[in-house]
């Protein structure tokens, strides 16, 4: 459905997260070294459950490698509080990629700078300086899917409740 990418993430649990938000869309989670974790760290299966053996991930061994096979284009989008372009005003389609930098430093400022119209924020207040990764992903690729719900394939769950 669509392709999340995590430029260097530093903070398991956070990874996880978004890990299981991936399986539960169907989602491709990519992650770029380098990693401020072992992939196979506790924290990030603990966070991601048992959804994390059945997790589509593709790690890079650098945001270069990943660049040359996805350069930014009109199938990219990159999170960043360093722009005023509103993520709900973005266009999402499947299949597009849509990076968060690490939780410390972002996104390299020059390819934001390069790209500045693939570039999103999420509105937060004047007391605030950024949101948590997992949050900021889960806004925005949900977004993304309530554009592109026609055809997803949802689970099922009996519905408990009644009338």
């Amino acid at each position: 459905m669509f392709n999340i990418v995590l430029v260097e993430p530093q903070i398991p649990p956070n990874t996880g997260t978004i890990g299981r938000l991936c399986v539960n869309l169907g989602a491709t989670l990519h992650l770029i070294k380098p990693l401020g974790f072992d992939i196979d760290d506790k924290a990030v299966k603990r966070a991601g459950l048992d959804y994390w053996k059945d997790l589509d991930l593709v790690v890079w061994e650098s945001f270069a490698e990943f660049l040359a096979a996805h350069p930014i284009g009109e199938n990219s989008y990159m999170a960043t509080t360093k722009t005023d372009n509103l993520y709900f005003n973005a266009e999402f389609k499947k299949d597009d990629y849509i990076l968060f930098g690490s939780e410390t430093k972002g996104i390299d400022e020059k390819v934001l700078l390069a790209h500045p119209d693939r570039c999103i924020t999420i509105p937060m207040g004047g007391k605030g300086r950024s949101l948590n990764l997992g949050v900021s992903v889960g806004i925005v690729i949900y977004d993304a899917l309530r554009q592109n719900y026609e055809g997803f394939k949802k689970i099922t769950i009996a519905n408990t409740l009644e009338h």
